[in-house]
């Protein structure tokens, strides 16, 4: 099965910690080891966004901003491959291509952001349809899709189970309805209605969830295309 991992930079590395960069790259490797074809997009997170906050008090414009956020994601993926060592393509790969070149060759590629205004998200999603991906996994911060803001309503409810176009039609709401958490961005579910690819937003703080939500266990939302 071919398999791409979205991994948010605030559950890679939410303060740099060696062990825990070592955790992930461990679950990938199982992934990788049960013999699935793997590709993995990094974010930047907290990294990104101080730099981004810094640079936007000096002026910096949105398009400086992007690229810095584009290469604290590229660090971040730096860090996950000097953790799979020998397992993996030496360099973040920037384009697609080149992804899927080192998939064939029995790598994993750990890609960062690509371009200006293109969430990591989105570029997972992108590189899903790509290669023709079995299974997106999409590991964040938040246990899945709710309807509104689990940190902040006790009684939010995750959705089980929602098709592509319902993904577009929340995500849509983000910006009209309060209390919408959707941990998925605009161009991310459009891709990936486009794509047609099955997806999974899971609580990526477990590293070893990843793995689970690979074998099917999991706790969080599945997003499959429509019938």
């Amino acid at each position: 099965m071919k398999v791409v991992v979205s991994i948010g930079g605030s559950v890679l590395a939410p303060d740099l910690s060696a062990d825990r960069v070592a955790a992930y790259a461990a679950a990938l490797e199982s992934v990788d080891g049960a013999g699935h074809e793997l590709g993995v997009v990094v974010g930047g997170g907290r990294t990104a966004r101080e730099y981004i906050g810094t640079a936007r008090e000096l002026g910096a414009n949105e398009i400086e901003l992007d690229q810095l956020g584009i290469a604290a994601t590229r660090l971040n993926a730096r860090l996950l491959i000097a953790a799979l060592e020998d397992n993996t393509a030496p360099t973040p790969p920037e384009r697609y291509e080149e992804a899927l070149g080192a998939m064939r060759r029995g790598e994993i590629p750990v890609m960062g952001g690509t371009e200006a205004g293109h969430t990591t998200d989105a570029v997972a999603t992108a590189l899903a349809e790509y290669v023709e991906a079995d299974l997106l996994v999409y590991a964040t911060s938040v246990p899945g899709v709710y309807d509104a803001d689990p940190a902040e309503d006790p009684d939010a409810t995750a959705y089980e189970r929602l098709t592509a176009d319902e993904l577009v039609a929340l995500v849509g709401e983000r910006d009209l309805e309060a209390g919408i958490n959707v941990p998925v961005d605009l161009l991310a579910a459009k891709l990936l209605q486009r794509a047609g690819v099955r997806a999974v937003v899971i609580d990526g703080t477990d590293p070893e969830a990843v793995p689970r939500a690979v074998r099917g266990d999991h706790d969080g939302t599945d997003v499959v295309p429509e019938e």
